[in-house]
C-alpha cells in the first residue's frame, strides 16, 4: 500500500504540472493578437494585389496609387465592422428610422511616403477621422546593416481613441514598432489596428511578438513567406514607395 501511495501521489503531481503547463498555453493564446488576412479565399480585393506585384502593370504609378488606395478603402470597411456603434433617429422625406453611428473616434496615422495611397483609401471612408503622419525608415549604415530612424511626428490626442496605422509593407515589423511607440506619447488608444498589404512571416510574428489582442489587430492583404538577407520581402512588389512616386536618391 505504500509503493501504492508513493506511485498515486507522483501521478497527481504530475497531472497538476500538466494542467497548469496547459493553464499557461490557454493564457498566452488568448492575449497572441489576432491577424485577419483579407486575401485569404477569392475577392477582387485579390485582383488589386495582383496588379500591384505584376512588374509590368506596377510600372504605371497612378495604376500602383490607386490600387493601394482601393485596398485602403477595403481595409477601412472590415475594420468598421469592429468599431462599437449606438442607433440614432434619422428624419426622412417620409417618416423616421433608426439606423446605426459608429461611436468611435478614429484617427488614421501612416508611415511615410509609401503609406500615403493607402492613409487616402483609409480616409475615403473615415472621411471624419484626425490624420496622424510618421516619419520612420530604414537608415543603412556603411556595413550595409541598417537601423529604423525616427524624425518627424504629426499627431493629435490619441487617448481613448481608435487608431489605424497604416504602412503598405510589414518587413522585419521594426518601423511599424518604432512609430507605434512614438504614437503613444500622444497618449493611449482605447485599439489599435494595423495595416499592411503585403507582411512577411518573420514581421507578422514579430508584431504577433510586442501586441497582446487588447492592444492591437493587425489587418493583411497577404502574408509571403521569405524576407531576404537585406530584410525585402519576396515574392513582394518592390519599394511601394519607389512605384508610388518614384524612385529616391540614396
Amino acid at each position: 500500500m505504500l509503493f501504492g501511495d508513493k506511485f498515486l501521489n507522483i501521478i497527481v503531481k504530475y497531472l497538476i504540472f500538466i494542467f497548469q503547463d496547459f493553464q499557461k498555453i490557454v493564457s498566452l493564446a488568448k492575449n497572441l493578437m489576432n491577424v485577419i488576412n483579407l486575401g485569404q479565399g477569392n475577392s477582387l480585393f485579390n485582383n488589386f494585389i495582383s496588379e500591384l506585384r505584376c512588374s509590368t502593370i506596377q510600372k504605371d504609378p497612378m495604376r500602383f496609387r490607386r490600387n493601394i488606395e482601393r485596398i485602403g478603402e477595403v481595409f477601412a470597411y472590415e475594420i468598421s465592422k469592429k468599431l462599437s456603434y449606438s442607433t440614432q433617429k434619422i428624419q426622412t422625406p417620409l417618416d423616421t428610422i433608426e439606423m446605426p453611428k459608429c461611436n468611435d473616434k478614429v484617427v488614421v496615422a501612416s508611415i511615410l511616403r509609401a503609406g500615403l495611397p493607402l492613409h487616402t483609401g483609409l480616409l475615403n471612408y473615415f472621411d471624419r477621422a484626425e490624420n496622424a503622419f510618421i516619419s520612420s525608415y530604414r537608415k543603412y549604415l556603411p556595413n550595409g546593416e541598417f537601423k529604423i530612424s525616427f524624425e518627424y511626428l504629426s499627431s493629435p490626442s490619441l487617448d481613448n481613441k481608435t487608431l489605424i496605422l497604416a504602412d503598405p509593407m510589414l518587413a522585419t515589423g521594426s518601423s511599424m514598432e518604432t512609430s507605434y511607440q512614438a504614437l503613444l506619447n500622444q497618449g493611449m488608444p482605447k485599439h489599435t489596428h494595423i495595416v499592411a498589404v503585403i507582411a512577411s512571416r518573420k514581421g507578422l510574428e514579430y508584431i504577433q511578438d510586442k501586441f497582446t489582442d487588447r492592444e492591437a489587430t493587425l489587418w493583411v492583404g497577404a502574408v509571403d513567406e521569405v524576407l531576404t538577407d537585406k530584410s525585402y520581402i519576396s515574392p513582394g512588389l518592390g519599394d511601394a514607395g519607389d512605384l508610388a512616386f518614384g524612385e529616391k536618391l540614396g
